[in-house]
């Protein structure tokens, strides 16, 4: 993933870039539809991690 692309779908980032914080990182998405499919799926892995345990 390069420093100017969408974190989720590899888009390039303009002015509207919004910051997402996943597992603790910083991430830049291109729209509000990215950053809540990096929402969810890091909400997905957390339930999967804690009924795994």
């Amino acid at each position: 993933m390069k420093e100017n692309t969408c974190a989720a779908c590899d888009c390039e980032l303009d002015s509207t870039r919004i910051a997402v914080k996943i597992g603790g990182k910083t991430v830049e998405v291109c729209c509000e539809e990215c950053a809540e499919a990096l929402r969810e799926a890091e909400a997905a892995t957390r339930t999967e991690q804690a009924v795994s345990k």
